[in-house]
């Protein structure tokens, strides 16, 4: 076995565009969760709007700007479609209901009726919206090396993508620095705590919950353009698990905090591929197969989170005063 083959590889999710796009969920999800305290179990929904918003647009000939307005605004407008009649349930009643949602845009995102526009099943190639973002990239044509890994510079899973991907990770940890630490910020930590003390104070809880609700699900919307830059637009892509995978990197890294969300992405994605990858070099495939390291890879670090969730509930950046949630 090639230690240093699995070690690249490993390390390679660090600068990898899907990392980058969890983390950039993770960050709406602990605007919603870690801030506001809102149990959000869709944010799937919104990277797959976000997604079918740019790719659908630039298909038409829309500029990269307009497509990622368009993006932004589909998860705005359903941000505000959901949270008006919602954000009053309780976090239990809440969290079914975003889940559902979110299953209701990917099963009428599949839906053969929709496949003009959205592909269906089939979902939206890569080569129908990737062109303008491949030929804004100011990098020459050709492969570079940094390090460890070697990768194209403008096409397909390229360093271009992730400068973009980490830039936007950079700016949304500087957004959400400066939110935690604003009066705004201190409202919504205040509605994660009591509500009702808020609310005795005159300020507008079910509003100040809808801003969180959309700027989470902003976020979110550049996540699933992110997600699907290097591969398609393909609805069952961005299910329920993609909301699960979310919600565990924000818990590892620690809500309600700056980094927790960058650190949680990296981790799981590092340690998963290790696992995966170790496991292919020692175990001999007559033992195991590659689809069971899939699922064992998943087994092994599902205990490894258990046990965190065990000794360290605030996750590796948290505070356990921020533990206060009223849920």
């Amino acid at each position: 076995m090639d230690f240093g083959t699995v070690i690249g590889n490993s390390l390679g999710e660090l600068l990898a565009p899907t990392t980058a796009a969890y983390a950039l969920a993770a960050i709406g999800l602990n605007i919603h969760f870690g801030m506001t305290g809102l149990m959000n179990m869709g944010q799937a929904g919104f990277m797959l709007l976000g997604a079918y918003g740019f790719a659908v647009t630039q298909s038409m000939g829309w500029s990269l700007l307009g497509s990622v307005l368009a993006a932004l605004g589909l998860a705005a407008i359903y941000a505000v479609l959901l949270g008006l009649p919602t954000v009053k349930l309780g976090p239990d009643y809440l969290s079914m209901v975003t889940l559902a949602s979110a299953e209701i845009i990917r099963i009428i995102g599949r839906s053969t009726s929709l496949t003009w526009l959205t592909g269906g099943s089939g979902g939206i190639s890569p080569q129908d919206f990737t062109g303008k973002f491949e030929a804004a990239s100011p990098l020459p044509d050709g492969r570079t090396t940094f390090l460890l890994w070697t990768y194209s510079n403008n096409t397909a899973n390229s360093w271009w993508i992730r400068i973009v991907g980490w830039a936007l990770v950079a700016l949304g940890v500087a957004l959400t620095w400066r939110w935690f630490h604003s009066p705004w910020g201190r409202v919504l930590k205040g509605i994660r705590e009591d509500e009702n003390a808020v609310r005795s104070l005159g300020k507008s809880v079910t509003r100040f919950k809808l801003q969180s609700l959309v700027l989470g699900g902003g976020f979110g919307a550049i996540a699933g353009i992110l997600f699907v830059l290097p591969r398609s637009v393909q609805p069952d892509s961005l299910g329920r698990q993609v909301t699960f995978y979310t919600w565990t990197i924000l818990l590892l890294g620690g809500a309600a905090t700056v980094f927790g969300p960058i650190l949680g992405s990296c981790l799981l994605w590092v340690i998963l591929t290790f696992t995966k990858e170790l496991m292919r070099g020692v175990i001999p495939q007559t033992i195991i197969t590659s689809n069971q390291v899939e699922a064992l890879g998943w087994v092994i670090v599902g205990v490894a989170l258990m046990c965190l969730v065990i000794f360290r509930p605030q996750g590796m950046l948290g505070d356990r005063k921020e533990l206060a949630f009223n849920v």
